[in-house]
């Protein structure tokens, strides 16, 4: 199972990264993480070039169509999602292999529930299937853990494995539902 990480984040230390690279260690036999790091290079969304893609922005749906989830964690700024972010899925709301792709939300920081909220609304209205019984939120904030140390912790690493354990079964029965209407 191929599963593509989509963090929210341009930061290099960003917590939201390390929450998903920690997955990456934690993830279940026979299934690979990608983690997307191009999101700082998407142009700005222009409808105009829908017809004709900028190569960058072809390769991130490529990507996404051949994904079988995706896992995201973005950080909350100033109540909402960062402007790089909603750009990147600004680009997927005309993608035909988005809409019923299933989505782990995983969030970095308890504080950040306003991002998180405005996330949901538009992964709904881009017809995301959000696997709710998969979603976590930890505290990673101001603990300055890298990746290693996240997927150490006890608690953390529970969390996270039990996510990514509902998160594939929910892949698989949607696999099955698909591929048996």
């Amino acid at each position: 199972m191929q599963l593509l990480a989509l963090s929210g984040s341009l930061r290099a230390a960003s917590s939201n990264a390390i929450l998903l690279q920690a997955c990456r260690r934690l993830a279940p036999d026979n299934v690979q993480i990608m983690l997307y790091t191009d999101m700082g290079l998407l142009p700005h969304f222009n409808p105009d070039l829908e017809n004709q893609l900028p190569p960058i922005v072809a390769d991130l749906r490529s990507r996404i169509a051949q994904a079988d989830g995706l896992l995201i964690s973005c950080p909350e700024y100033a109540r909402g999602i960062p402007g790089s972010f909603k750009n990147l899925l600004d680009w997927l709301v005309a993608s035909t292999t988005f809409p019923g792709k299933p989505v782990m939300l995983l969030n970095a920081s308890p504080r950040a529930c306003a991002a998180q909220a405005a996330l949901r609304l538009v992964l709904n209205t881009m017809s995301a299937q959000l696997i709710d019984e998969a979603a976590i939120t930890v505290q990673l904030l101001a603990k300055n853990m890298d990746e290693q140390q996240v997927a150490a912790d006890t608690e953390i690493a529970v969390q996270l494995t039990q996510g990514l354990q509902a998160f594939v079964l929910a892949i698989r029965k949607h696999q099955e539902t698909t591929a048996n209407p």
